[in-house]
């Protein structure tokens, strides 16, 4: 593995163990509620900005469809060795 490959891999990892912005900015909705602290709020302003929501799921998006593609190719990679070798496919009776 490269180190390119490795970097994404770190990246996309990171994208799905992370919360989402919804969920961050549900979370310091209810801490403002309680208590107003200036830096909680302009994080909840932050999280609220439509440009900051729609790279949150631009990523996730991407992440998830890197994944899907990965799994394509070790699915295709898996017949194609199944059909270069027919006598492992022959059924056993």
């Amino acid at each position: 593995m490269d180190e390119a490959e490795a970097s994404g891999r770190a990246w996309r990892e990171e994208i799905r163990r992370r919360v989402t912005v919804e969920q961050d900015r549900a979370a310091l909705g209810r801490l403002i509620e309680h208590d107003h602290d200036p830096f909680e709020v302009e994080l909840y302003e932050h999280s609220s900005d439509p440009l900051v929501v729609l790279i949150d799921r631009a990523q996730r998006s991407r992440a998830g469809q890197h994944t899907r593609h990965e799994r394509r190719r070790r699915n295709q990679a898996k017949h194609a060795q199944r059909d270069d070798n027919p006598d492992d496919n022959a059924p056993t009776h």
